[in-house]
C-alpha cells in the first residue's frame, strides 16, 4: 500500500513511518524538523497553508493516510489556543474531507485525554468531558472527522518511545534525568495506559488491513501511575529508584489541567483484531532492547543538519 503519514518527524509519526516502511511505500510529511532517510520518502509541507493538503494528496496518491500531526504539548495549547484549534481540529477536518473525496482510507489519531479522568475504566461509548485546550481541540476533531468521513478510523492513544531528539516521551524524560543522576517527580495520582509507539504502529497497520472503521482505544492492556512507570524504567535500566520522588501532580504548578484516571478499556480492539496489545512491562522491555540496539542514535542520525 501507499501510505501518507503526517507529522513524520514526531514521536508517533516517525516511528510509524519507520515500522511501516518495511512492507509498504511510505511518504512522511514533515514541517519544522527536517529529516533524511532512505526508509521512506520525506515531504516538507505546512499542511495548514491553503491548498497544502490537496497538493500532498495529489502528489502521493495514498491508499491510506495516518494523521499523526498535531500540537501535542498541553502547555503549548494553553499558551496558543488559536494555533491549537487550527492544527488539532481544522486540519483534521480538511484532511478527512479530502480523503473521503479522493478515496484514501484515513486513520486519525486522538488522545485518551478527552476524558476528565474522574472515574476511569472508560469505553468508546462513554461520554468524553475534555479538560483544557488540548483535550477540547482533539475531541472536536473526533466529532468532525466522524461527521465528514464516517469510514475513517479514529484512535485514542497514550504512548511512549524513542523520539528524534530524545525529549518527547515520558519514558525519555525519566531516562534522561535518571541516567544523569538527577532527581525528578513521579506523579502518584495520575493513572494511564501507555503503549510503546512501535507497537502502536503495527496495530495501526493491522486496523487498516482489517478494514476497520469508527472509534477505538489503542492503549496498553494494563495501567499504572506515572510514578510507578518511572520506577519501572529505573529498574529496567538499572538506575537509582530513589531519584524519583513520589508527588502529587498538584505540586508541579502546571498550567494545563491533567486528568487523574485515564484508564481506558480496549475490549473493542481486542474483539475486532483478536489479540491484546502488549502490557506496559513488555513495552518497557522492548524500549530497553531498542536502546541496546542503538535505536535512539539511529533516530538522531536522521536529523538533516
Amino acid at each position: 500500500m501507499r501510505i501518507l503519514i503526517t507529522g513524520a518527524s514526531g514521536l508517533l509519526g516517525l516511528n510509524t513511518a519507520l515500522e511501516s516502511a518495511n512492507q509498504h511505500t511510505v511518504f512522511g510529511q514533515v514541517n519544522r524538523n527536517a529529516i533524511q532517510t532512505e526508509a521512506f520518502t520525506v515531504l516538507n509541507a505546512n499542511l495548514v497553508e491553503p491548498g497544502a493538503v490537496d497538493r500532498i494528496l495529489d502528489r502521493t496518491q495514498p491508499d491510506w493516510v495516518i494523521h499523526c500531526a498535531a500540537l501535542a504539548s498541553l502547555e503549548a495549547c494553553e499558551n496558543d489556543p488559536e494555533l491549537a484549534w487550527e492544527l488539532n481540529t481544522t486540519l483534521p477536518r480538511n484532511l478527512a474531507e479530502q480523503c473521503r473525496n479522493g478515496g484514501a482510507r484515513l486513520l486519525h489519531v486522538s488522545t485518551d485525554a478527552v476524558f476528565d479522568g474522574q472515574i476511569g475504566g472508560y469505553s468508546e461509548v462513554d461520554q468524553p468531558n475534555p479538560q483544557g485546550t488540548y483535550a477540547q481541540t482533539k475531541y472536536q476533531a473526533e466529532l468532525v472527522v466522524a461527521e465528514v468521513n464516517p469510514d475513517a478510523i479514529i484512535v485514542r492513544v497514550n504512548l511512549f518511545g524513542w523520539s528524534l531528539y530524545g525529549k518527547r516521551s515520558l519514558a525519555e524524560f525519566f531516562f534522561n534525568n535518571l541516567s544523569s543522576g538527577k532527581q525528578v517527580m513521579g506523579f502518584t495520582d495520575i493513572l494511564f495506559c501507555p503503549l510503546l509507539v512501535n507497537d502502536i504502529a503495527h496495530i495501526f497497520i493491522e486496523m487498516l488491513e482489517s478494514g476497520l472503521s469508527g472509534l477505538y482505544h489503542v492503549l496498553s492492556s494494563d495501567s499504572m501511575s506515572k510514578y510507578e512507570f518511572g520506577l519501572a524504567i529505573a529498574r529496567r535500566f538499572g538506575f537509582n529508584e530513589a531519584l524519583i520522588e513520589p508527588r502529587s501532580v498538584l505540586d508541579a504548578n502546571l498550567k494545563a489541567v491533567r486528568s487523574p484516571n485515564l484508564t481506558l478499556k480496549i475490549d473493542k480492539l481486542f474483539h475486532d483484531l483478536g489479540e491484546l496489545p502488549p502490557n506496559i512491562s513488555t513495552g518497557i522491555d522492548r524500549f530497553y532492547k531498542l536502546y541496546q540496539q542503538g535505536y535512539p542514535q539511529m533516530l538522531l542520525g536522521l536529523i538533516d543538519s
